[in-house]
């Protein structure tokens, strides 16, 4: 079977926030591809009890089950309790991650065609044993994978990160030229998947004016700039290092495909500021797809019924997107 006549698995998240409201939204919508949910049967057909909306739900044990109709879950772990909604809890904690790990293995095992997460709490996976900083990361240690990144991205902006949760105080430590051109190379591989022929990579300073020779810092001479060097001699369109506050600016008029930015709010901050709505995470560097939304848990609205889908519907068709573009 061809990877794209598999099933794109959806993992449930946090069962106390609103992963299975965007879930069961986007199914009552309609997909434009088989799915099938890693997640807790139980919780979403409370959920969908909630809705309001008449919806199918079968337990099923593997993706091959994918039924035709209605929504298939997969849960090797426990059956959750009913939980409140918006608040910590260890087992919806512990569920997320037992959930994406299941996805994990499925994936690596070529029974999925994508990975399409929903949102985790960290603080509730730490409550139920498991201390991760977060879906990247967890991802990258079970496939064995060490040279990942994150790239955040809507229909104006790409930014792929160069150091990801990690304190800012420690980001400049954290910079090498090594893991700089790594994160190049990914960038522009993220590129290429998205059908982009000659990707243009645009590389963000890590002080103010991008150091201004020197002046305010010496990351970009003695590290970034380098990196860059070294990704133009392999054919890489790179350029930068360019100030952090224009370059997203110019990216979004066109003049880049995608930007690197050396740390986590630097980059996010302005993809975010142009909306989650059609916001979505890639996880670049896995042996298989990853796409999440672009946004949390949402504690204070889990329950309401009033949350958005459009950042799972985003990740779901830039899912089908990457993996019916092969590299070159």
């Amino acid at each position: 079977m061809k990877v794209t006549d598999l099933p794109i698995g959806i993992t449930m998240g946090d069962a106390a926030g609103i992963g299975p409201e965007i879930i069961l939204k986007l199914f009552d919508q309609g997909l434009p591809h088989p799915a099938v949910v890693y997640g807790d049967r139980g919780a979403l057909q409370r959920c969908a009890t909630d809705l309001q909306l008449d919806i199918p739900i079968f337990s099923i044990t593997s993706p091959d089950q994918c039924p035709a109709t209605g929504i298939g879950v997969l849960n090797r772990w426990q059956a959750l309790p009913e939980l409140p909604y918006g608040q910590i809890n260890g087992l919806a904690g512990r569920g997320a991650y037992e959930y994406l790990c299941h996805a994990i293995d499925d994936a690596t095992q070529h029974r999925l065609r994508a990975i399409v997460t929903a949102p985790l709490h960290k603080d509730a996976m730490k409550a139920g044993g498991i201390d991760a900083p977060g879906h990247t990361e967890i991802l990258a240690e079970k496939t064995g994978t060490t040279n990942f990144a994150m790239m955040l991205s809507n229909p104006e902006l790409r930014v792929l990160l160069v150091t990801i949760h990690i304190p800012i105080t420690q980001v400049s430590a954290t910079l090498s030229i090594e893991r700089e051109l790594t994160t190049i190379r990914l960038a522009h591989q993220a590129c290429l998947h998205a059908g982009i022929t000659a990707p243009r990579v645009a590389v963000a300073g890590l002080n103010p004016h991008a150091g201004e020779n020197g002046r305010f810092g010496v990351e970009e001479k003695h590290i970034i700039e380098p990196a860059i060097a070294a990704a133009q001699a392999e054919g890489i369109l790179a350029s930068g290092p360019w100030p952090g506050d224009t370059i997203f600016m110019r990216a979004r008029r066109g003049e880049f495909d995608i930007v690197v930015a050396q740390y986590h709010d630097q980059g996010l901050i302005p993809v975010k500021y142009l909306g989650v709505e059609e916001g979505v995470n890639t996880t670049i560097g896995l042996p298989f797809i990853r796409t999440s939304v672009d946004h949390g848990t949402a504690f204070d609205i889990a329950g309401q019924g009033i949350a958005d889908p459009g950042s799972l519907l985003a990740a779901f068709k830039a899912a089908l997107t990457m993996t019916t573009s092969p590299l070159p």
